[in-house]
């Protein structure tokens, strides 16, 4: 490979959210030098042009107030339709410091209190917090399984979005955290009964160019034209180029009534600029890191298949599913016959393994892990041995 995804950078000590947490939860680990594989970050090193082009800027400019340049937006946009397909306008983008953050701010501009908003748990936590700190109401149109793979249970959306209290789809695709990314045939079934009942969606494609081999992303606004005009799309360069800490993110709204709403909103709450490293390295990303994000899927990929082999030598009844997109993978560990409370201890304290417990996702969760797979394959083959570790240990 050009790319280096082996070496391991020391996060100890930096800040890093994940690192910090995993501490707290069992203090032992900073001596043996364990590597969390919870929060969805990547431990592998920034990509080298991102590197450089953020070295000369520092050298050639100051970092004052700034907002995104017409170079900006032809990289975003010309990205959008290089890996998408998808034609947008630049008057449709609106950046803000993050993802999460433009859900509350969709959420509270274009939704009353009390109203429903439906989601398709087990789902990405923050979808939960967005709703509940909005005091809007939760409404679960809950996946289900059929031969050991996620879908969409269309009679219960329909149902829910049948309920004119229920206003808003918070979708998520490729689906955190179950891997799915969902078809054209699932997204037009999800489009023709969000059009039935006049509901809005809020897609979160945070994902969308982390796919897997023989499988194809399609962006929800690219769909049809009422998908186009009822629909916000939210992306971020942070998750394909592990750019979380630059809080850049592009969200694109081609209702221009859509996006007054949620303008007034950014503007009402002062949320502002973004910082000018976070446009310099999105810029970066999207013209020049091509070629690192497709030996990255690779990376990816490989050690998926890794986890599946890994657990069906040693951990048969542990159901790993299919990964579609993503790079994190969803576990299922019920049949060991723990509560999720016991699951969490015995990774923390005998395992010494650090995932994102399934309940986190909702309790549809209960019982499930999510590995990050974003790592050196020897850090994964560390965590999966010390799994297998442990649990011979009990059954010993």
């Amino acid at each position: 490979m050009k790319y280096d995804f082996e070496t391991l950078m020391d996060r100890y000590d930096t800040g890093s959210f994940k690192y910090e947490q995993m501490i707290k939860w069992n203090p032992k680990v900073a001596e043996k030098k364990i590597v969390p594989l919870s929060v969805a970050d990547m431990e592998f090193k920034t990509p080298p042009e991102i590197v450089d082009a953020l070295k000369r800027y520092l050298d050639n400019n100051i970092l004052g107030y700034t907002g995104p340049t017409r170079e900006y937006f032809d990289a975003v946009i010309n990205w959008m339709k290089k890996r998408h397909d998808w034609d947008i306008k630049e008057r449709w983008i609106v950046t803000t410091p993050g993802v999460v953050g433009a859900f509350h701010m969709a959420i509270n501009s274009l939704t009353k209190p009390e109203e429903g908003v439906i989601v398709m748990p087990p789902v990405y936590y923050p979808f939960y917090s967005a709703i509940e700190k909005g005091k809007r109401r939760i409404v679960r149109n809950e996946l289900k399984e059929v031969g050991g793979r996620y879908e969409i249970d269309f009679e219960d959306l329909e149902k829910k979005a049948k309920n004119p209290k229920n206003n808003t789809l918070l979708f998520c695709n490729p689906h955190n955290p179950v891997g799915r990314v969902w078809t054209r045939e699932e997204l037009l079934r999800v489009a023709e009964i969000c059009e039935k009942y006049d509901v809005l969606v809020l897609s979160d494609e945070i994902h969308f160019d982390l796919i897997m081999p023989g499988h194809k992303h399609i962006v929800f606004a690219n769909l049809n034209d009422w998908a186009k005009n009822n629909s916000i799309v939210f992306t971020a360069p942070s998750k394909t180029f592990n750019l979380a800490g630059m809080h850049t993110s592009n969200i694109v709204i081609p209702n221009g009534k859509l996006k007054r709403s949620c303008t007034q909103e950014m503007n009402r709450t002062a949320v502002m600029n973004l910082n000018a490293l976070g446009y310099e390295a999105c810029k970066t990303a999207y013209n020049e890191c091509e070629d690192w994000m497709e030996e990255l899927i690779e990376v990816i990929y490989e050690n998926h298949k890794l986890v599946k082999k890994h657990m069906a030598k040693h951990h048969p009844e542990i159901h790993v599913y299919d990964l579609e997109g993503t790079y994190l993978q969803w576990l299922d560990f019920r049949a060991l016959g723990m509560d999720k409370h016991e699951l969490e201890k015995m990774l923390h304290e005998e395992a010494m393994v650090f995932l994102d417990e399934g309940y986190f996702f909702g309790k549809e969760g209960a019982g499930f892990e999510r590995i990050n797979l974003a790592c050196p394959r020897s850090v994964l083959e560390d965590a999966l041995n010390r799994i297998t570790e442990a649990l011979n240990t009990r059954r010993s």
